[in-house]
């Protein structure tokens, strides 16, 4: 990410006068209090390089405390533009606001550009339809990524277009409060109807392609909750709700109690007779979609829920593959 240079020009500077319900506070946080727009680390930033004005006077250290009935003056930058290329690439929007938007992802395409993948990605798509929308996170005007789902997952992820949204939704994150549920079609029968898998997820040791289940003091917590939807013909469709959200993790919790995704070239060994009917549906992915995404508005307030419909090729293996 490119550093925030304070010479660069600047919007009408945001500015006012500190408030009773605030005073004490460290100047970093007692701002973020007060212009939400902007996050603490953000104005640390531009305290740290003279564009925080207390009083008319530049705010010595993000520490310092504040006093009700003190002027601040905040200029802000304008953000800079993120090194990736914009690409007018189709998007399904789902919803889209001034802070915020969800995109139904279609498998097959990566979210942020990478080794193998320089462009031609999500972000890159995002860059073009927002363009002149994005007020920049962290000074940079960049889509805010918060979460991601693997390039051949399909279904809803949702993106930050403001430094207020982004540091919102990653808290929600974090808390694990976000309600995200998949749909996916998986080996076998399980034991039970509806399960929990709980285990450290990490790199696997045998292959830096794979991530797997991993001991105490390893990897991330994670924990997945799983119900049968619809048993098939040597396979099952349930519903995932995820209380974490790690890398591969609906694709590894399952795979561990043996029943791995239809599809999944990484995690999935089918018997022939499975095998046989992903070749007649055509199907090459691994049989994982993000159907619901719920979370709270993070500058409104409100509540969200999104829905995607099973799109078609999984809507074709099920049928396929229906007893």
């Amino acid at each position: 990410m490119n550093p925030v240079q304070s010479n660069l020009p600047a919007s009408e500077p945001l500015s006012g006068t500190i408030p009773e319900s605030v005073a004490g506070q460290r100047l970093d946080a007692g701002l973020a209090v007060i212009e939400p727009t902007l996050s603490r680390e953000r104005i640390k930033a531009l305290i740290l390089q003279g564009a925080v004005m207390i009083d008319g006077k530049a705010a010595a250290r993000p520490s310092v405390k504040l006093t009700p009935g003190e002027r601040y003056a905040i200029a802000v930058p304008e953000a800079l533009p993120l090194d990736a290329q914009t690409q007018d690439i189709a998007l399904a929007v789902v919803y889209e606001d001034a802070h915020l938007l969800v995109i139904d992802k279609p498998a097959g395409l990566v979210v942020h550009p990478a080794a193998g993948h320089a462009d031609g990605t999500l972000v890159n798509a995002l860059l073009h339809h927002c363009a002149g929308q994005l007020s920049g996170i962290g000074g940079v005007a960049r889509p805010g990524i918060v979460h991601r789902i693997d390039k051949d997952t399909s279904g809803l992820l949702v993106v930050a277009k403001t430094d207020a949204a982004h540091l919102g939704l990653a808290a929600q994150f974090a808390a694990h409060t976000i309600n995200r549920r998949y749909v996916a079609v998986v080996q076998g029968r399980p034991s039970t109807a509806d399960g929990t898998v709980t285990g450290n997820i990490g790199r696997s040791d045998h292959d830096r392609k794979k991530m797997a289940l991993v001991g105490e003091g390893r990897g991330k917590h994670a924990v997945t909750h799983y119900t049968t939807e619809e048993r098939l013909s040597g396979a099952t469709r349930v519903e995932c709700r995820l209380e974490t959200g790690r890398t591969h993790q609906v694709r590894v919790h399952m795979a561990s109690i043996g029943h791995a995704l239809l599809g999944d070239p990484l995690y999935s060994k089918p018997p022939k007779g499975l095998r046989d009917l992903l070749k007649a549906a055509d199907f090459r992915r691994q049989a994982l979609h993000a159907q619901r995404l719920g979370f709270i508005h993070p500058v409104t307030g409100s509540e969200c829920d999104f829905f995607s419909p099973i799109p078609a090729d999984m809507a074709e293996l099920l049928t396929i593959i229906r007893v």
